[in-house]
């Protein structure tokens, strides 16, 4: 003999938004001026501002994406102004 079939649905799959791309530059504030670009056949990705034409390259992985590569960027701009206040 079958079972009765429940009458509860499940529950809906929560979606996902999908991350930012375009970000503001750290050097000269212009908002969604620097884009990210990941390259998955050499694993580097690079994030450059179009107006003060400042760019940033670094490693990635296969789960590396482009909010990955910006906050990298931002750290490193952080790390080189304390290295700077500490001299």
């Amino acid at each position: 003999m079958g079972k009765r079939k429940s009458k509860t649905k499940p529950a809906p799959k929560k979606r996902m938004d999908k991350l930012d791309t375009v970000f503001s530059c750290p050097f000269c504030n212009h908002g969604t001026s620097v884009e990210c670009r990941i390259d998955m056949k050499n694993l580097t990705g690079e994030a450059f501002c179009r107006i003060c034409q400042e760019s940033f390259s670094t490693t990635i992985t296969a789960l590396s994406e482009p909010i990955d590569i910006y906050s990298e960027w931002i750290d490193e701009c952080e790390r080189v102004n304390n290295l700077e206040d500490d001299a």
